[in-house]
């Protein structure tokens, strides 16, 4: 069997020399953002000299991904690289802080901030996707992506790390929610689960422009709702509304609900119905 499959065996060997190879473990980005998480947000607190010694060992593990993936910069290139990346992280996390305290904030059904932590999928989404997109910022090639697509298979939810998303931002419950690469997201947003910020139409040569919606400050967007479009803005103040689907700019301070009604039975008037009848 390998003698007359030697033809593909070498085609494989030099197609993965190429292009046809992935470049990276993918495990690696995956422990390292979640050891990273963790040094932030501990099950138990840790003390200053170990959080030191965390700080500095995930550090090295993003140096070795990086020039692992970037092995046409140099070493004085990555490090410099490497320092940015984690001068911003105290920045982020000052943004989560506030985004976790939205949440508790909006939701009635959170009790507090550990809980939000601990088991909030939009908490999770949100973070993975700042860190990302600090890293996204710096130039880094495919870390970026396997980090959103990462939080994607924790969460449900699927934020592209180029998006812009300002803070605080709380997604709730969060599931099927899908924030498009060029979609810009202002402070004080509320984003439900089933949401879709996307674009009209898809084609390779609108990849330089502008396809996902903008969303300025204190906007909320209920359940299952669909905004696409790059030119969409919806403005501040603005709620949209389960299942709508909207193509077109919102002005400020606007509410946007679908015009069709549902047909509401009450229990007296239900007695003689067979609701369940084909």
């Amino acid at each position: 069997m390998l003698a007359n499959n030697q033809d593909f065996f070498e085609m494989l060997n030099s197609n993965q020399k190429q292009h046809w190879v992935r470049g990276v473990i993918s495990s690696n980005v995956f422990a390292w953002i979640d050891n990273l998480f963790l040094i932030l947000f501990p099950e138990v607190a840790i003390e200053v000299s170990q959080l030191k010694s965390l700080w500095l060992a995930n550090k090295t593990d993003l140096f070795l991904i990086l020039s692992k993936i970037n092995p046409e910069k140099s070493e004085v290139e990555i490090l410099k690289i490497n320092e940015i990346i984690y001068s911003k992280i105290p920045e982020i996390y000052e943004n989560l802080q506030l985004d976790a305290e939205a949440m508790l904030n909006t939701d009635p059904a959170a009790d507090c901030i550990s809980e939000i932590i601990n088991s909030y999928p939009g908490f999770l989404a949100i973070a993975f996707y700042r860190i990302a997109h600090v890293i996204d910022n710096n130039n880094v090639r495919m870390i970026p992506r396997i980090i959103a697509e990462y939080a994607h298979s924790k969460t449900g939810i699927d934020i592209h790390p180029k998006a812009t998303i300002g803070v605080p931002f709380v997604i709730d419950h969060g599931t099927g929610v899908v924030i498009g690469e060029t979609s810009v997201i202002g402070k004080n947003v509320s984003i439900y689960q089933g949401v879709t910020l996307g674009a009209l139409q898809v084609e390779k040569s609108m990849k330089e422009k502008k396809r996902h919606p903008t969303l300025e400050d204190n906007v909320v967007i209920y359940a299952n709702a669909t905004i696409l479009g790059g030119s969409t803005i919806i403005g501040n103040h603005s709620v949209i509304g389960g299942n709508t689907f909207v193509t077109k700019s919102v002005n400020p301070y606007s509410m946007v609900m679908q015009s069709s009604k549902n047909n509401i039975i009450n229990d007296i008037n239900s007695l003689d119905i067979n609701i369940f009848s084909i």
